[in-house]
């Protein structure tokens, strides 16, 4: 499978959040963490931020809401 790297413009896109929500949610644990790619460069796997997003619209992100 080929994946490719992407930049925060494209994850702030493909996820619907602004720059201060990644960031916040990657420091809690609940979004996928960046690649560095150079001093001050970083990128996120496609297919990672994909999953992430497959996640959110599955509703398997939310275990505390009660199932219809």
């Amino acid at each position: 499978m080929n994946d490719r790297l992407i930049r925060l413009n494209e994850v702030r896109y493909l996820t619907g959040l602004c720059r201060s929500a990644i960031y916040a949610a990657i420091r809690m644990g609940t979004f996928p963490r960046q690649v560095r790619l150079g001093e001050r460069a970083v990128a996120w796997s496609e297919h990672e931020i994909q999953d992430w997003v497959s996640s959110r619209l599955c509703g398997t992100h939310d275990h505390s809401r009660p199932k219809t």
